[in-house]
């Protein structure tokens, strides 16, 4: 009898190529997993199932966990408007703890010894799926095999086609991960500091040219209507996707700080993450208040370094979740963005819970709750503390 082993399972270069690794070289019973977390649609997800089959894979199922990946991960983003390094939405390092956390269960239901990824040795995601196996089935063990035996991903190309099983180096150009909150893009051009990734290199194909407008509505932080048709946040997320995509809108390059202590670079693009975080966030400046603006900024900022660093099962997480809670319980109103070719900007918004009320004043025109008198006397005040300071170190 061999010895089990789940392999989370995208149907990519990498993890096409552990299949039969794990089966020929390691002498193992291979059970694929794909979790998807908004990236496949129901043909691609069928389709990936009969790849791994094909591969050898003993059985294989398709998990879904949009909802949950929603719920417990992408809503308190949106809270937060999480922008790694003010640029990146964490499309893919919030996926892979619910990733993570189905491909555990099903270890368990198979009651497997071996579990296995197909991270390189030079990125996060080993560290996200290494963590969750560590804290909560120490004694599963994980088997990476691109990561142990450092391979380039034409060496992976040269093993498969040794097999027989046919893979272009055309279709393994670029590395892309999707899901609901955005796609990764990595390839030759992201390696260096000054490459560029090619139009072809992104999913979406830009088709639109004319603007449009768009508007969003939030209840409580979360977007409940798009155009005036009420829908669920997770369908609303798809449709701006859509959308945006169309325009070639969400396309950037992230540079930022890897856990394992190197600069990392790839494209990304999330057309759905940045408009409705900057929608979100125009409504939050007209509803909350400073000291609420200013420590949700503070927190929300750990709270994406956290989950960017594979610490979602940190408790910690769960006391900032509930604050967040807490500040959209007014983040009610309407946004309209404007959708151009490779731009998009928002515009305006409306809520009942306002701040910016008329019947205190109109900034820089008038003002009706004090009045020129009280401004004089209140600067007095508020120069006081500097003034005493520049009388004793007037040298500065």
């Amino acid at each position: 009898m061999r010895e089990k082993v789940v392999l989370a399972f995208s149907g990519g270069l990498d993890t096409s190529y552990c299949v039969p690794y794990l089966k020929n070289e390691k002498g193992l019973e291979v059970h694929t997993i794909m979790v998807n977390t908004g990236g496949f649609s129901k043909e691609e997800a069928a389709q990936i199932e009969e790849r791994a089959l094909e591969l050898g894979a003993a059985s294989h199922v398709n998990v879904d966990v949009i909802d949950e990946y929603y719920a417990k991960g992408i809503k308190y983003l949106l809270f937060g408007n999480i922008l790694k390094n003010s640029t990146y939405p964490l499309s893919v390092s919030s996926e892979r703890i619910f990733q993570a956390l189905a491909v555990l269960d099903h270890v368990k239901k198979l009651n497997a010894s071996y579990v296995a990824h197909g991270s390189t040795g030079a990125g996060n995601d080993q560290v996200r799926f290494d963590l969750v196996f560590e804290v909560m089935a120490p004694g599963v063990k994980v088997i990476a095999p691109i990561r142990e035996q450092s391979l380039t991903r034409m060496d992976e190309i040269n093993y498969l086609s040794a097999q027989g099983f046919n893979f272009s180096w055309e279709k393994a150009k670029y590395s892309i991960n999707q899901g609901l909150w955005g796609t990764s893009v990595g390839g030759v051009e992201t390696l260096s500091s000054s490459g560029v990734l090619p139009e072809e290199a992104y999913p979406y194909k830009v088709t639109a040219k004319e603007p449009i407008r768009i508007t969003v509505e939030f209840e409580q932080g979360e977007p409940v209507s798009l155009n005036g048709i009420k829908s669920t946040p997770v369908e609303i997320i798809r449709q701006i996707n859509e959308k945006g995509g169309s325009y070639g809108i969400g396309r950037d390059i992230h540079v930022g700080d890897t856990i394992i202590g190197i600069k990392g670079r790839v494209g990304f693009e999330a057309p759905a993450p940045l408009i409705l975080i900057k929608a979100h966030h125009l409504l939050e400046k007209h509803v909350l208040t400073k000291g609420q603006l200013y420590w949700k900024e503070q927190l929300a900022g750990w709270y994406g370094q956290l989950m960017h660093e594979a610490q979602y099962l940190d408790p910690l997480m769960r006391n900032i979740e509930v604050f967040m809670d807490d500040t959209q319980k007014y983040v009610t109103g309407s946004v309209e963005i404007e959708l151009r070719p490779y731009h998009f900007s928002v515009l305006g918004c409306s809520s009942r819970y306002d701040l910016m009320s008329s019947k205190f004043g109109e900034y820089g025109e008038a003002n009706r709750s004090f009045t020129g008198q009280d401004v004089i006397g209140f600067t007095k005040v508020l120069a006081n503390p500097l003034k005493i300071y520049y009388s004793i170190h007037n040298e500065d």
